[in-house]
């Protein structure tokens, strides 16, 4: 590790728009020109994981690009690419450089805003784990890798520290949420102050961030060949740290995580108590990247083991019973209540009176979606983009759900994505919904903030998404609508309205993740082969037992 640092942890205080669909699936898994393809340790399948741990890990990494790649210092003028920049994209650019922090000289991540018109800064002059992500892939994609290696290497040395709210002590494992440089010009030190949940809204850990960091960790060695720093002993043991966390046995019957309101990026109470689709898509994520990283060593091979069992009971809960289409939504409706034993076809005694009146208008026929929570006697059935376009990316859904899913935004355009891309959820909750789910959060009114509100950030992964399933064309549609807003409007954290035609009631300017997330969709419809760090194929020994309706029979 590079010398000690002084922390101070708080606590209780060629153009895609000439190519066809087929030509860009060929392009996703094709590596950069000049790079050897290896058969990466993620493709190996779970079954050969399972038997014997034949060698692997990150000498089997599969490489996409150089890591001497920059090409977009200076994006107006770039020359590799043969497409003619959109005006955009170069103030793009040239923001989030704006929103580097530094610590000690070196490039340490982005804060969440630089807003000037803004009067209350509050933890928005933060990096935050989730928020960096975004910036990181953009910067990974443009050849600057270092940056990213600094920001997992500072927050690493973070995790280490003792983390106690009030007088209880938080699990080893857990990433912060942001972090702060402070500089004393006096002095000439710099100081990092991380918020691990202790200073947050709500006082909540984040449960995603180690997910993301993990996720991050595997992209930036995807981009640039350095298998060191995946190989290093403290990133192996933040691994470990995090996946204890979560793969420790208890009280749960269900391989879900168990987790508060307010754990991820939806971060206020909005009835995501239990298990979030969003955590859920990060969490199998998370454990694949690990999969893929972690050596096989003594303390290795134990989570390894744990890792191949839980992806198999994952996969299959989840494809099975957070899965919803026209023909499950018709057996729900169907469902008898109170049944017992293994033969209950309604395993969660969920009362069919309860589904809302306006699932039955929003489902297609054809299409499909992840629905946002199972748990006992209760479906949440919102729509939530992330976790979707996650599921994706890391093969949760297979192939023919991800297919159904890109249906679903086809058909419902206007509701998920409108005249700004993306819905965070759909739909809004109002009224006495509303006073009870959110405590009367004034934030979080109905088509505000995370209660249906618009997020230009979730560009990236709908874009990401897209190119996957071999869909660009809606990536390209949804780009086109941000083009025309994000940088008039001054890049906006989220927009209100059904259809996302206001800023933000208390949206902030220049919004890092705003700007970021349009950076890395732009670049990776350009180049589909940035796909790569980002995604996982989809492991054939996962596929579900159980059969259930399929949208895409309809």
């Amino acid at each position: 590790m590079d010398g000690p640092v002084e922390f101070q942890i708080v606590s209780s205080n060629c153009s895609i728009a000439d190519m066809d669909d087929n030509d860009i699936s060929r392009l996703i898994g094709k590596p950069r020109l000049n790079m050897e393809r290896q058969r990466s340790f993620d493709e190996r399948s779970l079954s050969e994981l399972s038997i014997g741990f034949p060698r692997g890990g990150v000498d089997h990494f599969e490489t996409y690009s150089p890591g001497n790649r920059s090409v977009l210092d200076t994006p107006a003028s770039s020359t590799r690419n043969s497409f003619e920049p959109h005006p955009v994209f170069a103030d793009a650019w040239e923001s989030l450089r704006k929103s580097l922090v530094y610590f000690r000289g070196q490039p340490v991540g982005t804060i969440a805003a630089v807003d000037h018109q803004s009067e209350e800064v509050l933890n928005y002059d933060q990096v935050f784990v989730r928020d960096f992500v975004p910036s990181a892939l953009a910067f990974l994609m443009n050849g600057e890798p270092d940056i990213v290696k600094n920001f997992l290497l500072k927050t690493l040395h973070l995790q280490g520290w003792e983390k106690k709210v009030d007088r209880f002590k938080l699990g080893e494992g857990v990433m912060p949420a942001s972090f702060k440089v402070l500089h004393d010009p006096i002095r000439k030190t710099d100081t990092i102050v991380a918020d691990f949940g202790e200073s947050a809204i709500g006082r909540v850990a984040p449960v995603d961030s180690g997910f993301w960091w993990i996720i991050l960790l595997r992209a930036y060695t995807k981009s640039t060949g350095d298998l060191t720093l995946a190989e290093r002993p403290e990133c192996q043991k933040g691994m470990r740290l995090i996946l204890t966390l979560c793969l420790s046995e208890g009280f749960d019957t269900f391989p879900t995580l168990l987790c508060a309101d307010g754990c991820s990026m939806i971060d206020r109470r909005m009835g995501i108590y239990g298990y979030p689709i969003e955590i859920q898509a990060l969490f199998f994520m998370a454990l694949r990247c690990a999969l893929a990283m972690l050596k096989q060593d003594a303390e290795g091979k134990e989570f390894i083991e744990l890792i191949v069992k839980r992806l198999h009971a994952l996969s299959f809960h989840m494809r099975g019973y957070f899965w919803l289409d026209f023909r499950q939504l018709n057996d729900i409706y169907r469902y008898k209540t109170e049944e017992y034993s293994h033969t209950a076809v309604n395993k969660f005694n969920v009362i069919p009176d309860s589904i809302p009146d306006w699932v039955f208008d929003f489902m297609p026929t054809r299409g499909g979606y992840f629905i946002g929570n199972v748990s006992p006697a209760r479906m949440d059935f919102r729509w939530f983009a992330l976790g979707n376009c996650i599921a994706i990316l890391s093969s949760l859904a297979t192939p023919e759900q991800s297919v159904a899913i890109m249906d679903l935004i086809e058909e419902r355009w206007d509701e998920l994505v409108g005249e700004m891309p993306l819905k965070v959820c759909y739909p809004a909750i109002e009224s006495h919904e509303w006073r009870i789910v959110t405590g009367c959060d004034p934030k979080n009114t109905r088509w505000s903030y995370h209660n249906g509100g618009s997020w230009p950030v979730l560009l990236w992964v709908l874009t990401a998404a897209c190119i996957k399933t071999g869909r660009p064309q809606i990536a390209r549609r949804a780009i086109e609508l941000a083009e025309n807003r994000l940088l008039k409007d001054g890049w906006p954290e989220y927009y209100d309205g059904k259809l996302g035609r206001y800023i933000g009631k208390q949206a902030r300017k220049y919004q890092t993740w705003s700007i970021a997330g349009y950076l890395v969709a732009k670049m990776m419809l350009e180049d589909p082969s940035h796909l790569g760090m980002i995604s996982l194929e989809e492991d054939k020994q996962m596929k579900p037992v159980m059969k259930r309706s399929s949208s895409w029979t309809c």
